[in-house]
């Protein structure tokens, strides 16, 4: 059967954790056309995440400042995403955790979708996002999310399939959703990041800095724990006013490429994390580095982090907690090796295998 593929994703405008899964889905599938409502992706990321291939993008991308402001666009993007014409295909897998699963679809058609998660500013953190604006802004973003909802819910009817990328987020479909999900974890290419025994006398935080990752919670942690050294790794919106506040035991790096990454996270003694994540890939890359890792036990890191096995939880988003945490990691001695083998569950042709197992499943 020469099998007609679409894979709709969201949006394609950096390489991180969503766009992992989708290249690895275009390894299973190499002759699957891609669409996307833009495609901003610089030429080394094309090259790393689509292998230089052409994706098909909504009328979004020609719309005026969309490069940097596209997601202003969000009113739009219901109908930018039905405006595919995708009546040739036989598969449709969509890679989404916006509006990619709400793409058309007839009867005849599989349409199976990889979700990260439904949603979240229309959904769980709807008030978070809403609750400072000041009108009239808070009315047209209230009455957008409001709208994104519905077309949420009245598009649930064209998914045959929903793949969870954890437990969490298989939670979050099934209260949202009201429907049925498998769990697949995501792919992490934890073949990069080899074990290493010899750890040095720092912890490591890294991710994007933006302030639902908690960066600058940990930093403000460390503050009160002038003995112990922290290093901070990764860009964004909050690097200024994380520098401001860290003291002299903190040292910020800022962004630093993935050679640079392996190495701290090999040499630190324990990973620090403290978002409510879907899943956490970077976490799972630490640990591949035979690094222990102390992290919030809600959410992705709930389910890879096993307390006393190969990190340590804490309860709250709370600088007490993180404190606590910390001081239990120090009584305690890991095996970095166990804490490597652990995480090969995770690795890419895991990944690859079992999500062409559970679609070959439903298409035959």
């Amino acid at each position: 059967m020469n099998l007609k593929v679409a894979i709709v994703h969201d949006w394609l405008v950096t390489d991180a954790g969503a766009e992992k899964v989708l290249k690895a889905i275009l390894e299973v599938y190499p002759n699957a056309d891609i669409y996307s409502l833009v495609d901003f992706l610089d030429e080394e990321e094309r090259e790393v995440v689509l292998k230089g291939r052409h994706v098909k993008t909504s009328f979004i991308q020609k719309l005026p400042f969309a490069k940097k402001h596209f997601r202003n666009y969000l009113a739009l993007f219901p109908l930018a995403i039905e405006s595919f014409n995708l009546s040739r295909y036989d598969l449709i897998l969509s890679s989404s955790w916006a509006v990619a699963k709400g793409v058309k679809t007839t009867s005849t058609q599989l349409h199976i979708s990889y979700c990260y998660t439904p949603i979240r500013y229309a959904w769980d953190l709807y008030n978070e996002y809403t609750k400072n604006l000041k009108q009239p802004k808070k009315f047209f973003v209230k009455s957008t999310l409001r709208y994104i909802r519905k077309f949420d819910i009245r598009t649930l009817s064209g998914v045959d399939y929903f793949i969870a990328d954890s437990k969490f987020v298989q939670e979050r479909i099934k209260k949202t959703y009201k429907r049925d999900s498998v769990v697949i974890y995501p792919p992490v290419d934890i073949e990069n990041f080899h074990m290493c025994e010899q750890k040095e006398n720092f912890y490591l935080t890294a991710s994007r800095l933006v302030p639902y990752k908690k960066t600058k919670l940990i930093v403000e942690a460390f503050n009160d724990m002038p003995d112990k050294k922290l290093v901070v790794i990764g860009s964004g919106e909050e690097y200024e006013s994380i520098t401001r506040i860290a003291k002299k035991n903190i040292i910020i790096l800022g962004y630093q490429d993935t050679s640079i990454m392996v190495k701290y996270m090999q040499e630190a003694k324990a990973f620090i994390y403290a978002a409510i994540e879907d899943f956490g890939i970077v976490p799972i890359e630490a640990m591949a580095c035979g690094t222990p890792v102390i992290a919030l036990n809600e959410g992705g890191t709930a389910e890879t982090v096993q307390d006393m096995i190969n990190g340590i939880h804490f309860k709250s988003q709370t600088k007490q907690d993180i404190i606590k945490a910390v001081h239990k990691f120090e009584k305690h001695i890991f095996d970095y090796k166990e804490i490597s083998n652990n995480v090969q569950i995770f690795s890419i042709d895991r990944f690859k295998k079992e999500i062409k197992e559970f679609i070959d499943s439903k298409l035959n």
